[in-house]
């Protein structure tokens, strides 16, 4: 009965991890005008935390 429980605390926190990378200070810090191979450095923070985030929680998904 332990499994599911942590299984659980771990969504839970990518969740938060979520809420914190995608949250107005950190954004704030990444709104620059300078590029990143071509991109804006927001836009490619963005999609740099999202891929994280996807593959974490793959992770944690997949994990038996």
């Amino acid at each position: 009965m332990n499994k599911p429980n942590s299984k659980a605390q771990r969504l839970a926190a990518l969740f938060l991890l979520g809420a914190v990378l995608f949250n107005y200070p950190l954004l704030a810090l990444f709104n620059r005008s300078a590029l990143v191979w071509g991109v804006p450095v927001l836009y490619a923070y963005v999609f740099a935390a999202w891929l994280l985030l996807i593959m974490l929680l793959a992770l944690v998904i997949e994990k038996k």
